[in-house]
């Protein structure tokens, strides 16, 4: 494969995730807020701090923030800041951390006077890195019920309705205790139809908040995808097609990409949305990006003139510090060992040793995943 189409899809991608960047994104939409001034910061999820941070440049005052992300994911300024309170926890799987951050968000709320006003940052990962649970639930039982889903490869929506159910801070519960003047909330989506009640696991929804309070979309896959087709437009690339149609089994899915490239013209495709996978009793090393570039590579062996990207948006897959994998036609040079990986769960391991993963680092961002093939 051509080298340049290699840092072309980087490139495209780099496109996507600056577009939707937590820090640019609501940067933007605070310095546009009218009569509001807000008392209060609270953002949680994978673009915590970035979103934290692009407030409190755009208010350009000390307002105190409660930052609440995952581990390794908080950038040095914010852990600086003397007016931001930083609690990093787990994900996918929530931890004692996860429970602390959960109860400091309610006290927060909660004592807020009359007459205050929240800004609330809501991003992807909120459901894991902030809970509330009831006396009778365990947070071991929590996290074993946590494993079991991701396991049988529920998707997000499926994963967050059984969340809400149990939550003492989802499905707006959060913002049932504020007793303030005034609530906004800025939303980053990582889920299918952007919808507040699902992001998160409805942890920004404002349906049970007694006081007024609005809610904004700052950042969706669409507009990642948008941005990345115009990049690739920018490069000289001629883009096919633009679809958000990444929800189904990575198995279902490398087969049905794969065959599509194969018979494709030449050009950009560019594909968001959110897999699932289905993990054995052992899992190896990977995750659901890594897994459909590796059934991509099975698909597209032995061909010169096609690429594809598989990542993240948020710069992690799965339990590892991958973005996703960058595959070819001369990926999958052992099919023996490609299926073994994919049976395995361990896509990681083979990408590893091709020199086709993909890593970038946390992106302060977080809008699904993004596929973006090159074919010459």
């Amino acid at each position: 494969m051509h080298s340049d189409d290699k840092n072309s899809a980087v490139t495209i991608y780099n496109a996507a995730i600056d577009a939707v960047a937590g820090y640019n994104a609501t940067y933007r939409a605070v310095a546009a807020f009218e009569d509001f001034q807000p008392d209060q910061i609270i953002a949680v999820g994978k673009a915590a701090s970035g979103m934290c941070a692009g407030a409190l440049a755009a208010l350009d005052n000390d307002c105190p923030a409660l930052l609440v992300t995952k581990y390794d994911h908080t950038d040095q300024t914010m852990w600086d800041a003397h007016n931001v309170t930083v609690i990093e926890s787990a994900h996918p799987v929530p931890d004692q951390n996860s429970l602390d951050a959960g109860q400091t968000m309610l006290s927060t709320v909660s004592q807020m006077p009359s007459g205050s006003r929240l800004l609330l940052l809501v991003s992807g990962g909120a459901s894991a890195l902030s809970e509330a649970l009831p006396d009778d639930v365990s947070l071991a039982d929590w996290q074993q019920l946590t494993d079991q889903m991701l396991a049988a490869g529920y998707n997000i929506g499926q994963i967050n309705t059984r969340r809400k159910e149990t939550s003492l801070l989802k499905d707006g519960k959060l913002l049932a205790g504020f007793k303030g003047a005034d609530v906004r909330v800025l939303a980053i989506s990582d889920v299918e139809g952007d919808d507040i009640s699902v992001i998160g696991s409805g942890t920004g929804s404002t349906k049970r908040c007694p006081s007024p309070a609005s809610v904004a979309l700052i950042g969706t896959n669409q507009v990642a995808r948008e941005a990345a087709a115009n990049k690739a437009i920018e490069l000289g690339y001629r883009v096919i097609e633009n679809t958000e149609n990444l929800y189904d089994d990575v198995e279902i899915l490398s087969s049905y990409i794969g065959q599509q490239l194969l018979n494709a013209k030449p050009g950009v495709y560019i594909f968001g949305g959110e897999p699932t996978v289905k993990l054995p009793e052992n899992p190896g090393n990977g995750g659901r990006n890594q897994a459909l570039a590796l059934g991509i590579a099975e698909h597209i062996a032995g061909r010169d003139d096609i690429l594809v990207l598989v990542a993240g948006t948020d710069g992690s897959d799965g339990p590892t510090d991958a973005a996703g994998g960058i595959v070819d036609g001369s990926t999958a040079k052992d099919m023996h060992a490609v299926r073994d990986a994919l049976k395995r769960a361990d896509a990681g391991t083979y990408l590893r040793e091709q020199g086709a993963i993909f890593i970038t680092g946390p992106t302060n961002t977080n809008v699904m995943d993004v596929l973006i093939a090159i074919i010459r």
